[in-house]
């Protein structure tokens, strides 16, 4: 008697969240319509305050942490957006929910590679800045606080664009809802950049490092144990 077919092994949590995240990478790298897009509106927003601040030297000093955070905070928007709809534009968002895994391996997924390309550009946004406002950001602490803050502002995003991809207005839905709730992450990383790149005491600087740490345990906790019900809605 012919054997029945048997059915293909479940994947682990793991190995779903790194098939997720290879798929984004390779659809991403043959195109670059994300990533590209994040890029030449960060460089658009940094153009604009360096004509806006060219003639007074000093307050280009003193605004440098709150304009990198607007621009880091408008590019991941338009990031994370990008990165949902065409999941849902594609059809594919059905099919990752349709898949054999835990719905948390498709949100841990999604954080994984949207954190990624905001990492990527802000690792162009950096010597760019640089460059163009004279001031030396390749500072170890100042990296950190750029990784923790990415960290939550991505976490908690990914889980909003998740909810509002769902809607007709996902482009005017998401910055709604994720500004106010991003807006402790948001702060607590410009009062920590800003405190590395006036050379504080470090005491000063631990309370908003301390606060980065704590929210991006929180939400990437709270996302993992609210995604099923976020997409099942």
């Amino acid at each position: 008697m012919p054997l029945a077919a048997q059915a293909p092994p479940t994947p682990s949590f793991l190995q779903a969240i790194l098939a997720i995240v290879w798929k984004d990478l390779r659809a991403e790298f043959r195109s670059f319509e994300l990533v590209s897009s994040m890029l030449v509106f960060s460089l658009l927003v940094i153009l604009i305050f360096n004509f806006a601040l060219e003639l007074d030297i000093k307050t280009r000093q003193t605004v440098t942490a709150g304009v990198l955070w607007s621009t880091f905070a408008f590019a991941g928007t338009l990031g994370l957006n990008r990165s949902m709809s065409i999941e849902k534009d594609r059809g594919c968002l059905d099919g990752l929910l349709l898949a054999p895994v835990d719905r948390s391996a498709i949100y841990f997924g999604k954080f994984i590679s949207n954190l990624a390309f905001m990492l990527l550009v802000e690792a162009f946004v950096l010597p760019i800045y640089s460059l163009l406002y004279n001031t030396n950001l390749f500072q170890p602490g100042l990296l950190v606080v750029i990784l923790l803050g990415s960290i939550g502002y991505t976490a908690v995003g990914t889980l909003l664009a998740a909810m509002s991809v769902q809607t007709r207005t996902r482009d005017v839905l998401l910055p709604i809802l994720l500004f106010p709730v991003a807006f402790s992450v948001l702060l607590a990383a410009v009062k920590a950049s800003g405190g590395f790149l006036s050379n504080s005491e470090l005491t000063e600087i631990l309370l908003p490092i301390n606060l980065l740490i704590a929210y991006d345990v929180i939400f990437i906790a709270v996302a993992f144990m609210v995604f099923d019900i976020v997409v099942e809605e």
